[in-house]
């Protein structure tokens, strides 16, 4: 029996990662983030009531799970207590649940102020981040000279540590991208306010993790963003700033790779990209139009419209073998529904291997099977034995083209509006 799940996103994010992780993490003992940061959102329907969660693991809206925020995460500490507040003022308890590495990396003012002026910088070459700082905050970790959640909780330590901080980032703001500098004093006092509410919620999650598997109680692992944004294995530069594929979980929660039971793949029945970017199936036409209405295509954190196009199993196949992924959660396939036909990239034409970066997907020409669509509702379906016999050819072929089984399906918003082949828990 699986007792340590991983659940993350094959694609490029946005496969619905929250609303499985609301699922599973109703019988579990803990919800861990493990990297990103705020620019991460993952939006939970539970009784026709939307909650989008940023750094918060999902499982904050169940009633037993334990929420963990590992030391791989950048905490914006001013947006996690907005979060913080706007769920107790639904009347969520959220401090006595929530556990804080000491060691994340803390997003300060003008880690964001950077982000914005480098991308304003870049102009038609902007990489299309969030402009909410998570970038240089991974940086200042790398150079070691960034500050971690115990230092804003430390005030002789946050101030040694802050001034030669904010200097170096005011000489490149003013000097190099002409904008407006921070100030010292209200970025130390706003950090050491902060710091003093966050300290009681300051654990080791480390320690925790390793403590509860012993005791054989269940752990879920969230992941944010998806494996194509991966600083690592992703369209570089067109990538985040952290591991989002399953290595981020033994760095960033500081557990072993033989803690790891089972690795859940969260993939759309289609594709979705935000931001700028190489997306080999990318549609502008009919069909990606239809897809980003019937689908809500818009992001969770940013509101920006995302780009539709057809599922890619080549890149599929690649980061199920990156994340040894047990089992494939298709998601949105009832976005389908109305389509005559539905197509599926099984080659790339134009490369030799797998791409590298940005320049080489630049190239890549899809070649596509296509098969005959269901035309028949599958939104809300609860039992596999009422899918249409095309949207389960559909599945059969995707599970050949990529090797990975297909264990449970997502048929709509809602957190009961599932088919569950086989439990993550149960294998």
């Amino acid at each position: 029996m699986s007792r340590s799940v991983v659940i993350l996103g094959t694609q490029w994010g946005d496969e619905g990662k929250g609303k499985i992780v609301d699922l599973l993490a109703r019988d579990v003992d803990a919800v861990v983030r493990y990297q990103g940061g705020h620019n991460a959102g993952h939006t939970l329907v539970i009784n026709g009531e939307k909650t989008v969660l940023h750094v918060i693991p999902s499982g904050v809206l169940t009633e037993r799970a334990r929420c963990l925020v590992g030391n791989g995460v950048v905490v914006a500490p001013q947006a996690l207590m907005k979060e913080v507040e706007g769920l107790e003022a639904r009347g969520i308890e959220v401090r006595s649940r929530l556990g804080l590495s000491p060691a994340c990396p803390a997003i300060l003012p003008f880690h964001e102020a950077m982000d914005r002026a480098r991308e304003a910088a870049r102009g038609s070459r902007a990489i299309g981040t969030t402009g909410r700082g998570i970038g240089p905050a991974y940086e200042d970790k790398i150079v070691r000279h960034g500050l971690r959640l115990a230092d804003l909780a430390d005030p002789q330590r946050l101030k040694d540590k802050l001034e030669s901080v904010v200097d170096y980032y005011n000489f490149l703001l003013v000097n190099y991208y002409k904008a407006e500098a921070v100030v010292l004093q209200a970025v130390a006092d706003e950090a050491a306010r902060l710091g003093e509410i966050l300290k009681p919620m300051f654990t080791d999650v480390t320690g925790d993790l390793h403590d509860l598997r012993a005791a054989g109680g269940k752990i879920l692992f969230e992941g944010a963003q998806g494996s194509l944004l991966d600083i690592d294995h992703g369209t570089y530069p067109f990538v985040t700033s952290s591991n989002t594929t399953v290595g981020g979980v033994l760095t960033g929660a500081g557990v072993g790779p033989r803690d790891i039971d089972y690795v859940l793949g969260i993939t759309k029945a289609y594709t979705t990209r935000v931001g700028g970017g190489p997306f080999p199936t990318e549609l502008d036409d009919a069909d990606g139009r239809m897809m980003a209405e019937r689908g809500v295509e818009f992001g969770a954190t940013t509101g920006r419209p995302r780009r539709c196009g057809w599922l890619d199993a080549v890149a599929m196949k690649r980061m199920a073998r990156v994340n040894g992924v047990t089992g494939l959660c298709i998601t949105k396939l009832d976005v389908l529904d109305t389509f005559e036909q539905v197509k599926i990239c099984t080659a790339y034409e134009g490369v030799d291997y797998f791409p590298v970066g940005a320049e080489e997907w630049q190239s890549v020409r899809p070649v596509y099977e296509t098969l005959p669509g269901w035309k028949s509702q599958t939104k809300g379906l609860t039992d596999v034995g009422g899918l249409p016999s095309a949207a389960r050819a559909y599945l059969d072929r995707l599970e050949e083209l990529i090797g990975v089984p297909v264990h449970m399906l997502s048929t709509g918003p809602e957190r009961d509006a599932n088919v569950i082949l086989q439990h993550p828990f149960s294998g």
